[in-house]
Formats: C-alpha cells, sequence, structure tokens
C-alpha cells in the first residue's frame, strides 16, 4: 500500500495538486526533506506543502512531465523515486527525487526526501 503512497505523491506533486498531497499526508506527519541549498522539516500537512513543496517548486515552475516513477520495498520501509522536466523563467531542467516513506492510518506518516536540485537540460 505505502508503495501505491509513494506513487500517488509523485504525481500529485508534478501536477501540484497541493489538495491532494495534503490528503496523502498524516496529519501528524514526520517529513524531512533535503535539497542542494538547505534541509526542510515539517510535522503537518499543511507545513510541508505551504513552507517546503511550494518553494520546492514555485509558481513559476511549469512540470511539463513525470519522466520516471520506481517504488519498492526495504526491509519496513517503501521507496519511490521520480523524476521531473521541468521549464521555469531560466530554462529546461531535470528533477529527480528520491523518497523513503511508511504508512501510518492508510497515509504518508513518515517521509524522507533527497533531491537532485534543477539540473540543466541541454538543447
Amino acid at each position: 500500500m505505502t508503495a501505491t503512497l509513494g506513487s500517488d505523491f509523485a504525481r500529485a506533486l508534478a501536477a501540484k495538486d497541493f489538495a491532494r498531497v495534503r490528503e496523502l499526508l498524516h496529519p501528524e506527519v514526520n517529513f524531512r526533506g533535503m535539497t542542494p541549498n538547505g534541509s526542510w522539516e515539517a510535522s503537518d500537512p499543511e507545513t510541508v506543502v505551504t513552507d517546503i513543496l511550494r518553494l520546492w517548486f514555485e509558481d513559476s515552475d511549469h512540470i511539463d512531465g513525470v519522466e520516471q516513477i520506481e517504488t519498492d520495498s526495504f526491509a519496513d520501509r517503501d521507496r519511490v523515486g521520480y523524476r521531473y522536466t521541468v521549464t521555469n523563467p531560466d530554462g529546461r531542467f531535470v528533477v529527480e527525487q528520491q523518497a523513503y516513506l511508511e504508512e501510518r492510518d492508510g497515509r504518508i506518516g513518515w517521509m524522507r526526501v533527497m533531491c537532485s536540485g534543477f539540473r540543466p537540460l541541454d538543447g
């Protein structure tokens, strides 16, 4: 079930469907993320969306497509990896994130995300 939660999260984030992202996160989610420019923490869905995800993918970032979604299980955790192509005023980019997660009451209760940052696409 958690693998489905992970892929659902990746698709909702790609669509910038933040209402769906909130639905997928447990009300007491334990969320941590790392990007090339910093570390991020939140303990509720609203903070994850407003103070983290909307900063990672700003209004000017258009997610053109989902290039890849992979899910797997590792011990008592699940993993989802996803890759997006993104266009913004600075050009075209590829962004990849790897996340480990645990389910709690049918939602994502624990999540750790590592982000590649926006990497330029050639041509």
